[in-house]
């Protein structure tokens, strides 16, 4: 489907300077606040109390929201569990209180309101617990990186490789950066978010590089700039169906998601917008500086050119 169809290439690396000094000053806020305000960490890295209550019809999951956090306890997390009679609360710890003391507390004035809620069963999770989570969480994103760069190397190119880790690390610390500067909260279904977005990224550089080189194929007369101009012109149809559908969905999760999902679809908000600006303005900048060229993509030689005098014969949006 081309609901965009685009005639002339759009001069895109003309201005990639100015684009990339604004992606390095918005990447060095970003890297500022988390090292001055750090991010503002879940239950489950902190430790706390989880409980899990059962009612006797479906929960009011906002009504009992507000009846924790009017006992004083900052950052509750209130969701429904399996159905919608079942509900987790996950409670961050305090000093001087016991796991069973905030339990009967938030018990007794939950049953305030309905005498009918069980405590199906409660426990403690420890910050030792939090800290492996974190752990294993620095270890899932390392892992996520290496496959990401081996991935690009054996599919195109180093030079591609580097850009395309760059941007994608770019993407996330500017997530990250985002949740410390407003000290929203950072939660596994966070992670789980900024995860998403590396691979979803990744797919977009992809995308380009793979025109990038097929451009190196068919064009034989044209600069690197514009073999680069083309490829994310041509693909740009493609970029605005497909992300634009996935951006509809993800607003519809953080407008109508409630708070479970808000912080989720926030993430994923952010690192949908800043993955299409770093694939084209990052990633394919960072090949260009590197000096990718045809040499490196096209082993063979004499194929078949396309019109000299035309620069953008063939392009297809």
């Amino acid at each position: 489907m081309e609901f965009f169809k685009i005639r002339r290439d759009i001069p895109f690396m003309e201005n990639a300077l100015i684009f990339n000094v604004v992606s390095f000053i918005t990447f060095a806020a970003a890297v500022f606040f988390l090292v001055t305000r750090g991010l503002h960490l879940s239950v489950e890295f902190t430790g706390g109390t989880v409980m899990e209550l059962a009612y006797s019809q479906p929960a009011d999951v906002e009504k009992v929201r507000q009846s924790v956090s009017t006992l004083g306890f900052a950052d509750v997390q209130v969701q429904n569990f399996g159905t919608s009679r079942d509900v987790l609360i996950r409670l961050p710890a305090q000093k001087g209180v016991s796991s069973a003391q905030q339990s009967e507390k938030v018990l007794g004035a939950l049953r305030a309101q309905d005498p009918a809620v069980t405590l199906r069963r409660t426990e403690f999770v420890g910050p030792q617990v939090g800290e492996e989570l974190a752990t294993d969480g620095l270890k899932a994103l390392a892992m996520v990186v290496a496959g990401i760069m081996i991935y690009l190397a054996f599919r195109f190119e180093w030079k591609f490789a580097v850009a395309a880790i760059i941007a994608n690390l770019h993407d996330v610390v500017i997530i990250l950066g985002f949740f410390a500067f407003f000290q929203w909260e950072f939660s596994l279904a966070v992670l789980a978010a900024v995860l998403a977005v590396l691979g979803y990224s990744v797919n977009e550089s992809v995308v380009i590089f793979d025109r990038i080189r097929e451009n190196f194929r068919r064009y034989r007369k044209m600069t690197t700039i514009q073999i680069i101009d083309n490829a994310i012109t041509s693909t740009i149809s493609r970029t605005i169906i497909t992300h634009g559908s996935t951006q509809m969905m993800v607003l519809s999760m953080l407008l109508f998601g409630g708070p479970t999902l808000h912080y989720f679809a926030l993430a994923l908000t952010i690192g949908i917008l800043f993955g299409i600006y770093s694939s084209v303005f990052v990633a394919a900048a960072i090949a260009m500086w590197l000096g990718i060229k045809r040499e490196d993509l096209v082993k063979s030689a004499g194929r078949k050119e396309e019109d000299p005098d035309d620069p953008n014969a063939g392009a297809t949006v």
